[in-house]
């Protein structure tokens, strides 16, 4: 990206809109209500053959305490001062508002480029606040509708004209972005061998942090970064979009998405709030390793354990971080009791590593990276055919099979198909009638010897019969039986 562009103006005038239309994506949510963007969220923008780092921003509050408000509009001033461009937007149709002239001034002020644009002017109803933007002295505003694309190459010729001084940066300084996970990303090709990755800049390793709201996600993420860029407070519920940022941590390339707090569903009402954890299941769904934050004042609620099996249903690696530990005043009998309550409550996830974290000092953050290392290593493992057979039979012959019916199952061999996560393929005639004691024997047997604890494990049965083309197919008779048998076939008359 040769250069960056940040969309700033009051809350509710079409930012976010106008950032979906730029980065082609609907990576920000969108709804009627001011005020539902509140962290940095960055994407690749791309307007014919410009390229460019564009970036969504709060709308600038008036509000310069230390209320939710006035650490929105600090972050908002962050990106006016990171970024070479400033887009101010402001609403055509209900024209320049006082408020509109306050950040006027501030632009002027801090912004390297100020582009002055009238949203929401399509047809006659944003004439009246086209002209208006004049009167701000910010010279010749644009007249754009973010929603309709209509505007959009005005502001190529602008962002033309100003981004020749861009040119020779070098693509290395300019700002990390989001980046839209698809599903071939998220499988990074499956790796037929299923051995752990190095990690690049270009592919890092994707984690997300999930867990109730005010469990500490942002602050985690903030201390991981060494800067304050998302956004934090006492509030819960501050985040609503999932936000991913691409650091160095202790030199392994990274991927973190924030992600929004999920309560319970019966207490999930207003659409923005459905929107917000929609995301971040979305985010659940395409990292590799996900981090289930709890509270350690009320650890493993009902929702932390929907959230952590969700995780392991979804296939994803998983660790458990329980956050404001340095609150904790008896430490060791607290360790104690959480393992406890981990093994009883999240019997699926048996051996997933369970780390002690103070997101807000910074503590046992290292200890943190190598969990979750150690669950992607686990996560990528294959075992050889040859190994997985012999094992089998140990297994049957330590504890046979059941026989229902008087019919002994027989598991004639077994082989792994696929990591990220483990999957087995066991062939073995009568598989339907295999019980989920005996599946959990099996998997059970896999952790323990062959050192995979804690990843989801998925076992499939299956017997010779299923390779059968022929299997469920309807029977008819030959043509040539049908003439000797003086049949007609259906269709004829």
């Amino acid at each position: 990206m040769s250069f960056s562009i940040a969309l700033v103006g009051r809350p509710n005038v079409g930012k976010s809109t106008l950032f979906n239309r730029l980065v082609g994506k609907k990576l920000a949510l969108v709804d009627d209500q001011p005020g539902v963007t509140r962290d940095l969220r960055e994407g690749e923008g791309r307007i014919g053959d410009l390229r460019f780092t564009v970036i969504d921003t709060a709308g600038l509050e008036e509000a310069t305490d230390a209320s939710l408000e006035g650490r929105m509009r600090r972050l908002t001033e962050r990106a006016v001062d990171m970024a070479d461009i400033c887009l101010f937007m402001i609403d055509g149709r209900a024209g320049v508002l006082p408020a509109d002239e306050v950040f006027a001034d501030i632009l002027r002020k801090r912004a390297k480029h100020v582009i002055l644009a009238a949203n929401k002017a399509e047809g006659n109803a944003g004439e009246a606040g086209f002209l208006e933007c004049y009167s701000l002295g910010l010279g010749e505003p644009l007249r754009l509708s973010g929603e309709h694309g209509e505007g959009i190459v005005d502001l190529y010729s602008v962002l033309k004209d100003l981004s020749g001084e861009f040119e020779e940066r070098a693509k290395l300084e300019a700002p990390d972005f989001d980046i839209v996970i698809s599903e071939e990303d998220a499988e990074l090709g499956d790796e037929a061998q299923g051995v752990s990755r190095e990690f690049t800049l270009d592919k890092p390793l994707q984690i997300a942090v999930v867990g109730r709201p005010n469990a500490g996600k942002s602050t985690l993420i903030n201390k991981l970064l060494g800067e304050d860029r998302l956004l934090t407070g006492p509030e819960a519920g501050i985040t609503r979009d999932s936000i991913s940022v691409t650091m160095n941590w202790n030199d392994t390339p990274v991927r973190v998405f924030d992600t929004a707090g999920m309560r319970k569903k019966a207490k999930v009402q207003e659409k923005l709030e459905k929107l917000s954890v929609a995301d971040g299941l979305r985010a659940v769904k395409f990292a590799e390793v996900v981090v289930v934050l709890l509270d350690v004042s009320i650890p493993f609620e009902q929702q932390d354990l929907r959230i952590a099996d969700l995780a392991e249903r979804e296939g994803r690696a998983v660790v458990i971080a329980v956050n404001k530990w340095d609150e904790e005043k008896d430490k060791s009998n607290k360790a104690k009791e959480l393992r406890e309550e981990f093994a009883r409550l999240l019997p699926q996830l048996r051996g997933a590593q369970l780390v002690t974290v103070s997101a807000k000092n910074g503590k046992n953050l290292d200890k943190l990276q190598e969990a979750i290392l150690h669950a992607h290593q686990v996560w990528n493992r294959r075992v050889a055919t040859s190994k997985l057979n012999q094992w089998l039979e140990a297994m049957t012959v330590a504890h046979p099979p059941p026989a229902p019916g008087g019919r002994r199952i027989k598991l004639r061999y077994m082989t792994q198909v696929k990591a990220r996560p483990p999957q087995f393929v066991v062939m073995c005639s009568l598989p339907d009638e295999l019980n989920a004691s005996y599946k959990r024997y099996l998997v059970n047997g896999l952790r323990e010897d062959f050192d995979m604890p804690g990843t989801p494990i998925r076992l499939h049965f299956r017997s010779q019969a299923d390779k059968n083309p022929f299997k469920n197919k309807k029977k008819s008779t030959p043509s040539r039986l049908r003439k000797h048998l003086g049949k007609k076939p259906a269709n004829e008359k």
